[in-house]
């Protein structure tokens, strides 16, 4: 297809990937944000989420003159051809997702959108959401269209260019190829389907992946108590091509702005029809339980109370590559740490400021002066690299708990610390068993 008129209503995550991918492509787009000064950076090119090549790409769409930023909605909106919902979808009372700041975007437009305009559903909405948007609209000329992204942050944009699939479902399947359509220059594969099926693959896949990583993170634990190594367990696991090798690795838990808010959305939408999820609620009681592990690991690491322990953390960040914090388990982590009495310092390469319940650094080693214990909660790399005999210098304690598995255990046990992982045998266990407590 030719160039088309779109516009974006939101420029979180979601919403400036979308316009500035799709301004890639060759569109005409317009992104729209109620906050007047996030619009003015982002007119000049100025891009506060941390996102591996958008900045860049914002910058060609201005450039271009295929992508401009505006205060407001109802302009943006009355020559569009396709309107994309990226506005926030949180979770509600008893967690189902707060629809309220797609159905305050469509009062504002429902009469200024010109007829045969798409509006489409970008966010992640509940089945059924499509019906509530044409009810709101009450218009019979304007189709509603699911288009669920799946974007991974820190990934975001090559997520998008680089798709495994697109799905689009409409009721007015003409609107549903046309905005498949827009994806034309992507090389993957469509399915064109009806709404309520497009709505649920979001979430489908998404639940999917978070009870993939409880069940991984169960397993770790089990491989604890077994004696075995959850290594050589998802390496065994991970070449069976019915299963996969991706989301087997083990953590503090899943968090972030997509996985706790859409289990709980399911959850509250089969309860609405009467189903009983009881394996999705399992999943998600088992990733607040893998949470108290993790706290029990670091208790023990410092002889078993954490009132009075100085905790150095590394990583804030739900995932490393990235400056969100929402739900992040480092966060959930720490606050438990914190409650118990412990003293927390952490440092975070793409976080700064003040957090409660702990002191924020600007250089990881300030986490180790003093440290009873040092705790790796974000997978950034950078922490491989770390000087760890000069860590084991000015720490007081021993003990380096990596909840992600991230450290090489035989640089650590060199510097004369002992590394705790999770489903892992303990490195310098047998020496501390011999009356080892560290070396220099």
């Amino acid at each position: 297809m030719g160039s088309a008129r779109i516009a974006v209503i939101g420029t979180g995550y979601v919403g400036l990937t979308t316009g500035a991918c799709l301004a890639s492509l060759g569109h005409q787009v317009t992104c729209v944000d109620v906050d007047a000064a996030k619009v003015a950076r982002l007119a000049v090119g100025q891009v506060d989420i941390l996102e591996p090549g958008l900045e860049e790409l914002v910058s060609r769409g201005l450039s271009t003159g295929r992508l401009s930023f505006v205060v407001g909605s109802r302009d943006a909106v009355a020559d569009a051809e396709g309107v994309f919902l990226c506005v926030p979808t949180p979770m509600g009372a008893g967690g189902a997702a707060d629809l309220r700041a797609v159905e305050a975007v469509i009062d504002e437009v429902a009469d200024v959108l010109p007829a045969g305009c798409s509006v489409i559903t970008k966010s992640t909405v509940p089945v059924g959401t499509a019906q509530r948007i044409r009810d709101l609209l009450g218009r019979t000329d304007i189709p509603v269209v699911a288009n669920p992204e799946f974007l991974r942050e820190g990934t975001a944009v090559s997520d998008f260019l680089n798709p495994d699939r697109i799905v689009v479902g409409a009721d007015d399947q003409d609107a549903a190829r046309w905005v498949a359509d827009l994806y034309t220059d992507l090389s993957a594969p469509s399915v064109v389907t009806d709404a309520a099926s497009a709505e649920l693959v979001k979430y489908a896949a998404n639940c999917f992946l978070a009870m993939k990583l409880s069940y991984v993170n169960a397993v770790a634990e089990l491989c604890e108590r077994l004696g075995a190594d959850i290594a050589s367990v998802t390496e065994g696991m991970g070449y069976d091509r019915r299963i996969g090798r991706s989301f087997l690795k083990p953590g503090p838990g899943w968090g972030g702005s997509c996985l706790p808010k859409d289990t709980h959305a399911l959850v509250q939408v089969a309860e609405s029809v009467g189903f009983d999820f009881s394996l999705l609620s399992a999943a998600i009681q088992e990733n607040i339980a893998q949470r108290d592990r993790i706290v029990a690991k670091i208790a023990g690491a410092v002889g078993g109370t954490l009132a009075g322990a100085r905790i150095g953390v590394l990583g804030l960040a739900f995932k490393a590559g990235t400056n969100d914090l929402r739900d992040s388990p480092a966060l959930s982590v720490t606050a438990m740490l914190a409650a118990h009495g412990a003293e927390v310092t952490a440092y975070d390469p793409a976080v700064g400021g003040e957090l409660p319940g702990m002191r924020v650094v600007d250089d990881p080693y300030q986490v180790a002066k003093a440290a009873d214990a040092i705790v790796v909660l974000t997978e950034w790399d950078e922490f491989r690299k770390l000087d760890w005999a000069y860590i084991a210098d000015i720490m007081h304690g021993d003990s380096v708990v990596d909840t992600r598995n991230l450290l090489d255990p035989t640089a650590i046990m060199d510097a004369g610390l002992c590394w705790l992982g999770l489903g892992r045998p303990r490195a310098g266990q047998s020496l501390q068993s011999t009356g080892f407590a560290r070396q220099g």
